[in-house]
């Protein structure tokens, strides 16, 4: 069975940093895009980041842009987040999510393959 399984969240106070990381099994992780998305309560989900199937390229939405760094380790079927000066409206269950490409729309949950369950980030003092 395909999963993706998240971990490393939890409680940060403001301005602190986390690394996430995302265990890929049951297909074959290194060919697909590796992407992170955020669902606040009470909103929309959210895209975040990109990274292609190599590692190569990285792409980030503006709010995350400087932030966040988006990783991978093909060898060890991982994806990362590290996210870094983190504030209160980041609070938000992170799901990473995967695409076999090309994307032309990371904004688009029907791009996606493949999601994790989540892990929940909480940023307060």
């Amino acid at each position: 069975d395909v999963q993706l399984v998240e971990s490393g969240g939890g409680l940060v106070q403001p301005g602190g940093s986390l690394r996430l990381s995302c265990a890929g099994s049951g297909f074959n992780f290194s060919v697909y895009a590796m992407g992170w998305v955020r669902r606040a309560p009470g909103k929309e989900f959210e895209w975040l980041a990109a990274i292609s199937s190599g590692g190569t390229n990285q792409y980030y939405t503006r709010s995350v842009k400087g932030r966040f760094t988006i990783s991978r380790d093909n060898s060890k079927n991982t994806l990362y987040l590290h996210l870094t000066s983190l504030k209160p409206e980041d609070t938000a269950m992170y799901y990473c999510v995967a695409a076999l490409g090309p994307v032309g729309d990371w904004s688009s949950e029907s791009e996606y393959n493949y999601w994790g369950q989540g892990t929940q980030v909480t940023v307060s003092s």
